[in-house]
This record gives C-alpha cells, structure tokens and sequence, in this order.
C-alpha cells in the first residue's frame, strides 16, 4: 500500500511540475526574441562583411587589370642599373 500511495504522490508531483505558469511563458518568449534579433543583427553584419569583401576584390581585381594593361618594363643591365 506505501508503494502505491508513493508512486500516486510521485506522479501527481510531476504532473504539477510540468504545468507552466503564464510569468515563464512570458520570459521563455522574451529569451526567443531576444535570441532571434540577436541572429538577425549577425546576419546583417556577415551580409555588411561579404560587401566589403566583394567591393575590395572588386578593386583589387581592377588594379591588377590596370597593371596588365601598363607597357612591360624592359630589362635593364644590372651593369647600368649600379651607373
């Protein structure tokens, strides 16, 4: 008989326990929120990064264009390199 009543106390406990009250839904939803803006402000920084990257291989591309565009330079004698 202890046996039962203690189970029949065990599980009506945690049934009590697994009922949420509104207060923790509440904050449970604050800390989603506040987690979503925080992905989302990430997510707009690795979006800012990727531009910069992309407008810097931009540029470094057109230079390297530039560059191969310019007349080669011919190749001097060390001899009159030291003149």
């Amino acid at each position: 008989m202890k046996k039962v009543l203690f189970l029949a106390l065990a599980a009506a406990s945690f049934s009590f326990t697994a009922c949420e009250s509104k207060k923790e839904e509440a904050v449970e939803q604050q800390a989603e929120n506040v987690e979503a803006a925080g992905e989302a402000k990430a997510d707009a920084m690795e979006d800012k990064a990727d531009m910069v990257r992309d407008s810097a291989d931009a540029k470094s591309d057109a230079m390297e264009n530039a560059a191969d565009k310019m007349a080669p330079a011919t190749e001097t004698p060390a001899a009159e390199v030291k003149k």
